[in-house]
């Protein structure tokens, strides 16, 4: 149903905007440095899921009314922009937790912030990113073919392409933070400054965000 070409085509533009850190990778920097290992992979599952909401709005016309209209996508920014700066305050405010966390390992984690809490704070920062919305909206209805038909099927196929490098990118970038935090682990005052760390790049990124313009 979508061409060989159409398919390489976006997964080679899917990559060139992946690899720019955005909001997501970011936000999983962040989880990974103030929760760790855990937190961070069920940071990057509820990205994926939040980032496929946005081709599943698009695909059957949602999306296109949030990227047209100032209001919506305004509203939609400054929301996930506020929750990312809530986010980070509670990380900053617990930072000197962290030690015990890692003492306990890491079940403790999930104990402390629950895997599902966790998923559904990552579909809702992955479903308000204004680059996820801008480049679903705006990029992914290029790559299909009107003549096919069968539209919202080639875009929920397509949009697959960017969700799978995505949880690849996403999970490295995790996994390599949680393994720094793990080395500030060795010393109390370097796993409190590693923790608030965190805290406040959630804190810059949703400021960020709801400064930026609608290119972002």
């Amino acid at each position: 149903m979508v061409s060989t070409d159409r398919f390489l085509a976006f997964a080679a533009m899917s990559l060139l905007v992946i690899v720019i850190p955005g909001p997501s990778v970011l936000f999983v920097i962040g989880r990974a440095l103030a929760h760790g290992r855990r937190t961070a992979m069920a940071t990057v599952l509820g990205n994926v899921v939040g980032s496929y909401l946005l081709v599943v709005a698009v695909a059957f016309g949602v999306g296109s009314v949030v990227e047209r209209s100032v209001v919506v996508f305004m509203a939609v920014k400054l929301a996930g922009a506020a929750y990312l700066v809530f986010l980070g305050v509670q990380a900053f405010r617990h930072r000197k937790e962290l030690k015990a966390d890692i003492i306990r390992a890491e079940p403790s984690d999930a104990a402390a912030h629950g895997d599902l809490r966790t998923v559904l704070d990552g579909v809702l920062v992955g479903a308000t990113n204004p680059k996820g919305i801008v480049f679903f909206a705006a990029v992914l209805p290029q790559f299909v073919d009107h003549t096919a038909g069968h539209l919202p099927t080639q875009m929920l196929l397509l949009g697959l392409v960017p969700i799978g490098i995505g949880l690849i990118t996403d999970t490295l970038w995790g996994l390599t933070a949680s393994a720094a935090r793990t080395w500030f682990a060795r010393s109390d005052r370097r796993l409190s400054l590693i923790g608030g760390a965190g805290g406040f790049t959630m804190i810059g990124l949703g400021v960020t965000v709801a400064a930026t313009g609608r290119a972002d």
